[in-house]
């Protein structure tokens, strides 16, 4: 009787089973569906409007504006792994992430985007056969005073959407599979935990072994292989900081390499072809052993980095003379400056002026500032180098009178490898860095940096340094 009853309890079990999971394969797959389908709308429309309403769309949205926009939108769309279409107010396509050779006519597109322009409208389709499979198309007008001066289409590949279903659907299907099983066979469940977290473990250390530290081990447990995970988590995020900030690091040595080499290089040749008569040739050969000295120096940081944390730097802070720093590295740019009549003008607060700092990092802040002066002054123009003390602090000013910097891009040259227009400037061929490495360094010492710029005047540069008691 007893298994009697047992077996038919069973297999209603069994038959529920099948019900479920026919309920979670088909009406969960749906619902899956419909809220990713409106998750997805939601976000697409939030990034539409953004773009739309960006400020790069207050000029005139043409085809010969819509250049300069072309790379932040293409990674815009790369990242959404989505196009994005600039149309002019009657439709015409002015810009396409995914560069199609066969766009729809400007009429369909103006029907589709009065329809679609509205708050919460979209469409699934192919888009007057413009795609080849099925995507969401969101719109979002530029409007500028009271007129359309554009819109912004976004297409979403409705794949994506189904990929995401699918996965879901079969996180749904194992969570009951699971918990089925766990039903029937207590040491299943049992053998599961153990089992999986282990084989994630092993996974983990197998994508750490290839070099992979950015892949984190999703166990989030609070039992001992939680604990593990967490902990070899945590080792190879150690690592992999360490190693960002080494290649940081290698980067910006390599380009203050490039200086004083070139300054070598420059000073070695005039002298060889007799530019440089043979009384001014001990003064130019100190210049080149300054730069080289300098040179090995970098070396020896490089070298030393291997031996730091992530969270430390090599700072070797001690008391020296600013204003004798000022004038040996002002002295290395002699030669670049008669070239081009630029005159170096030092107004230094007493005849010597002590701080506590590291002194080789500090002359790389100095000489990527005059470097970069110099590269945007005008011919027959001068270069101010100045210090001055106010409250235990001293302020060292290097100003240009030169091209400028344009205010909208003033809070753009701390990033790393960004450039102003390569018109501005007298070299073309800066990587970009000298300006994030000077800030680097301040901001290792505790210290501050800005800038003063007008376009046309000249710019500005301010850092402080703790004054020596």
């Amino acid at each position: 009787m007893t298994r009697s009853v047992f077996t038919k309890v069973f297999m209603y079990y069994i038959a529920l089973g099948f019900v479920c999971f026919f309920l979670i394969v088909s009406g969960g797959s749906y619902l899956v569906e419909l809220r990713l389908e409106e998750h997805t709308v939601q976000e697409l429309q939030k990034e539409v409007t953004h773009i739309a309403n960006h400020e790069s769309f207050d000029q005139l949205v043409s085809s010969d504006t819509m250049k300069y926009f072309g790379r932040p939108l293409k990674e815009i769309a790369d990242f959404q792994n989505a196009s994005i279409w600039i149309t002019a107010a009657d439709g015409e396509i002015l810009f396409d992430t995914a560069n199609r050779e066969e766009l729809p006519k400007p009429s369909d597109v103006l029907d589709t985007a009065s329809r679609l322009s509205q708050e919460g409208a979209y469409e699934i389709g192919t888009f007057h056969d413009c795609f080849s499979s099925k995507h969401l198309t969101v719109v979002s007008a530029i409007i500028r005073g009271t007129g359309i001066k554009g819109y912004v289409f976004l297409h979403y590949p409705m794949q994506q959407i189904y990929n995401d279903r699918s996965t879901f659907q079969e996180v749904l299907v194992f969570m009951f599979l699971l918990l089925y099983g766990a039903a029937i066979l207590l040491i299943l469940l049992y053998r599961s935990r153990i089992h999986k977290p282990l084989q994630q473990i092993v996974n983990g250390a197998s994508e750490f072994g290839n070099g992979n530290l950015s892949y984190k081990i999703p166990i989030k447990t609070d039992d001992e292989m939680g604990y593990l995970a967490n902990s070899l988590n945590y080792m190879a995020d150690k690592l992999n900081r360490n190693g960002e900030y080494q290649r940081r690091f290698i980067s910006n040595v390599s380009h203050d390499f490039r200086s004083p080499l070139t300054s070598i290089k420059g000073y070695v040749q005039a002298m060889l072809d007799g530019t440089i008569p043979h009384e001014l040739q001990e003064k130019y050969l100190k210049i080149i052993a300054y730069e080289s000295e300098r040179l090995e120096k970098l070396t020896r940081s490089l070298l030393a980095l291997n031996d730091l944390d992530i969270k430390k730097r090599l700072m070797h802070v001690h008391r020296f003379d600013i204003n004798e720093t000022l004038r040996t590295t002002a002295a290395t740019f002699e030669g670049s400056c008669a070239k081009r009549n630029i005159q170096l003008v030092l107004y230094l607060t007493g005849k010597e002026l002590f701080v506590r700092a590291d002194m080789e990092q500090i002359q790389q802040v100095i000489y990527n500032l005059l470097d970069n002066a110099l590269k945007f002054s005008n011919n027959n123009s001068s270069i101010v180098l100045e210090t001055t003390e106010k409250n235990g602090k001293v302020f060292v000013s290097v100003k240009d009178h030169g091209s400028g910097i344009p205010k909208e891009k003033i809070s753009r040259i701390w990033e790393r490898f960004y450039k102003l227009d390569t018109s501005r400037g007298k070299d073309r061929l800066g990587t970009g860095l000298g300006l994030s490495i000077v800030k680097e360094i301040i901001n290792a010492h505790g210290q501050n940096i800005n800038v003063i710029s007008t376009e046309g005047v000249g710019t500005e540069f301010i850092f402080t340094l703790e004054k020596a008691k």
